[in-house]
C-alpha cells in the first residue's frame, strides 16, 4: 500500500486535513456552528465550478468562495459567531438568518456557473462536479498533497494560537467581552479559518461529506472528554484515525470511495462514543 505514490500523497494530505478538521470541529460543536460548517461545505461546490468556468484551478474557487462566505456570515451574524452578548434566542436567529442569506446567494451563483460550465465544457462539467462533491484525495499529485498539508498545518496552528480566548469567548461571551476579549473579531477570524478548512477538506472527502469529518469526530470527543483541551486533542485523534483507516479500507476495497469510507468510520466512532457514555450514565459535565 505504501509503495503506491497516490497512497502516500493521500496519507500526507489526509493526515493534516483530518487534524485541522478535528481541532476546529471541536470548537464548531461547542459554539453550535454546525449549520455554518454545513453552509461552507455547500459553498465549496459553486466555488469550484466558478473557477472551472473561468478556466482557473478549482482550488482558487474553493478558497475564495469558502473564505468569502465565512467572512460574510461572521460579519452579518452577531449571534454565536460574534458572541456579542445578545439574548441566546436572538443570537441563534441572527446567525441563522445570516447563513440563510449567504446560502440563497451562493446557490443562485452556483446554478449560473453550473449551467455555463455544462454549456461550454460538456462532459467535463460532470467530472469536475463529481470531484468537488465527493472528493478526489487519491488523485492528488505530490505537489498538491504537500500544499494541502502545509495549509492544513498552518490553520491548525492558528486555531491552537487562539484556542484559549476562543474557548473563553465561546463559553462566557459576556464575561470575555468585559475582560477585554474582542469576541466579535475573534469569532469572525475563527469562521474565516473554518472557510479555509472547508476548502481543504473538500479535496479529501468532498463538499457533500465535508461536515462528517468536521463535526462527527468532534461530537464524539464532546461526549467522551471531560476537559476542553483533552477534548480538542481527542477530536483530532478520532478524525485522524477515521482518515487513516478509511484510506486503507478504500485501498483494500477499490469499489469503495475513500470519502465514503472516511465518513463511515467517523460515524462509527460517534456511535461507539454514544454507547460508551450511555453505559457510564450520560454525557460528562464540564
Amino acid at each position: 500500500m505504501f509503495a503506491q505514490d497516490f497512497m502516500r500523497n493521500a496519507l500526507l494530505a489526509g493526515t493534516f486535513i483530518a487534524l485541522a478538521c478535528g481541532v476546529s470541529g471541536w470548537f464548531v460543536v461547542l459554539r453550535a456552528q454546525v449549520f455554518a460548517g454545513d453552509a461552507l461545505s455547500h459553498v465549496a461546490f459553486p466555488g469550484a465550478l466558478a473557477a472551472a468556468a473561468a478556466g482557473a484551478d478549482q482550488r482558487i474557487g474553493l478558497f475564495a468562495a469558502t473564505v468569502a462566505a465565512a467572512a460574510g456570515i461572521g460579519l452579518l451574524g452577531r449571534g454565536a459567531i460574534a458572541g456579542a452578548g445578545a439574548r441566546p434566542g436572538a443570537q441563534r436567529g441572527s446567525e441563522d438568518a445570516a447563513i440563510g442569506t449567504a446560502f440563497t446567494f451562493i446557490l443562485g451563483i452556483g446554478v449560473f456557473f453550473l449551467t455555463r460550465l455544462s454549456t461550454s465544457a460538456g462532459g467535463a462539467a460532470g467530472i469536475q462536479g463529481a470531484h468537488t462533491l465527493f472528493g478526489s484525495i487519491f488523485g492528488l499529485s505530490a505537489g498538491e498533497a504537500r500544499l494541502a498539508a502545509a495549509v492544513a498545518l498552518a490553520v491548525t496552528a492558528l486555531t491552537a494560537a487562539i484556542a484559549r480566548p476562543l474557548l473563553f469567548a465561546s463559553v462566557v461571551p459576556d464575561l470575555a467581552a468585559a475582560r477585554g476579549v474582542r469576541t466579535r473579531l475573534l469569532g469572525v477570524a475563527f469562521v474565516a479559518l473554518l472557510g479555509v478548512i472547508a476548502a481543504e477538506a473538500a479535496q479529501a472527502v468532498g463538499a457533500l461529506l465535508l461536515l462528517g469529518l468536521l463535526a462527527v469526530p468532534a461530537a464524539a470527543a464532546h461526549r467522551i472528554a471531560t476537559r476542553p483541551f483533552a477534548g480538542v486533542a481527542l477530536a483530532g485523534v478520532l478524525a485522524l484515525a477515521a482518515t487513516w483507516a478509511g484510506l486503507a479500507l478504500a485501498y483494500a476495497v477499490p469499489s469503495l470511495p475513500p470519502s465514503s469510507a472516511i465518513v463511515l468510520l467517523a460515524v462509527g466512532s460517534y456511535a461507539i462514543a454514544v454507547l460508551a457514555t450511555r453505559r457510564r450514565g450520560g454525557v460528562p459535565h464540564r
